[in-house]
């Protein structure tokens, strides 16, 4: 059984940063792509980040480059993203999911395993 254990949500105020984690079991974790994606109230599931299976390639959603950063440990099962500069728009729960391949991609239709999100909230 595939799990996605999120972490490291949580309030924190505009300009500020949280880190995300996401471990995952239950499957070779250095042979797919991991992402990250977020779902605001009201709105649709949207893209965050990704990166393929051995970190050399990542992408970023838009006007999300510069203040997120993917990364991952194989060596951990582990993915994280780094968010700076945090605004009160970017207040969602973001879920990290495993792809169906090795390479990264911001199509949440590439991905088959999900976790069941964190909630972070950026007050003003």
């Amino acid at each position: 059984q595939v799990q996605l254990v999120e972490s490291g949500g949580g309030l924190v105020q505009a300009g500020g940063f949280l880190n995300l984690s996401c471990t995952v079991s239950g499957r070779t974790f250095s042979r797919y792509a991991m992402g990250w994606f977020r779902r605001a109230p009201g709105k649709e599931r949207e893209s965050v980040a990704a990166i393929n299976y051995s970190s050399g390639i990542t992408y970023y959603g838009d006007s999300l480059k510069g203040r997120f950063t993917i990364s991952r440990d194989n060596a951990k099962n582990t993915v994280y993203l780094q968010m700076n500069s945090l605004r009160p728009e970017d207040t969602a729960v973001y879920y990290c999911a495993m792809g169906r391949y090795g390479s990264g991609s911001l199509n949440q239709d590439d991905y088959n395993y999900w976790g069941q999100g964190t909630q972070v909230t950026v007050s003003t």
